[in-house]
């Protein structure tokens, strides 16, 4: 009768042949991700751009066309210094009409929202005071509930006309100022987020605003001395 099979003992692998086989893994990998980075950046940020174009078009009510001006050293400037990079730089987008005629201009900010940052564009009407519209460009919040500020049609639509500072008020809380905004039920984080980002924006630029406005022609008076 036959004893017990013999267990065969494990060969011992030597520890640096763990290390060459993780470290190849490893080069192979970041190799593999750096590719995949290089190959769909530029897909990703002309995605981006074509986005923020179409969002400035919704915003400033199909503009005929826009000027890009760049916040440099607290100050609205059409011309970067030598060598800037323009992505380091914040922008806003003055549009005009086919007559020249100023319509206001395009702004994109953010701020923390329930999720995360919450980024929208909204055009506005300096001489007036008023939005011209609002956009949401970039959101988390909550799907059915958070992401309401962006697909329902009915707190969007207010921030047309609507007179600048903005306040949230809970439906029916209104009294018809014209600064106000009906906050969405079971979503009023995400509602205020987007009236702060707009708040916020507008005291930090107004300033460089006034100070542009009065120190350039528009478009129209530009030609007219022509």
């Amino acid at each position: 009768m036959s004893g017990p099979p013999a267990i065969l003992a494990k060969p011992d692998v030597p520890a640096w042949r763990l290390f060459v086989t993780l470290g190849v893994a490893g080069a192979a990998a970041g190799f593999l991700l750096v590719f995949v980075f290089q190959l769909t950046a530029p897909i990703i940020e002309r995605n981006k751009a074509e986005r923020l174009a179409a969002a400035v078009q919704e915003v400033l009510k199909a503009p005929h066309r826009y000027d890009t001006l760049y916040v440099v050293d607290n100050a609205l400037t059409t011309e970067l210094p030598s060598g800037a990079d323009p992505r380091q730089h914040e922008q806003i987008y003055r549009g005009f009409t086919e007559e020249g005629t100023e319509i206001g201009y395009a702004i994109a900010s953010g701020e923390p929202g329930f999720q995360d940052i919450v980024r929208v564009i909204f055009g506005y009407d300096h001489d007036a005071g008023t939005l011209l519209g609002m956009k949401v460009l970039e959101s988390k919040e909550t799907p059915g509930l958070g992401d309401k500020i962006e697909k329902d049609s009915s707190f969007v639509v207010q921030f047309d006309g609507v007179l600048a500072p903005l306040a949230g008020v809970k439906p029916r809380d209104g009294t018809g100022d014209p600064h106000e905004i009906d906050m969405i039920t079971g979503a009023t984080i995400s509602s205020r987020t987007v009236i702060k980002v707009i708040n916020n924006a507008l005291s930090r630029l107004e300033p460089m605003l006034e100070s542009y406005v009065a120190s350039t022609p528009s478009a129209l008076a530009q030609e007219d001395t022509r």
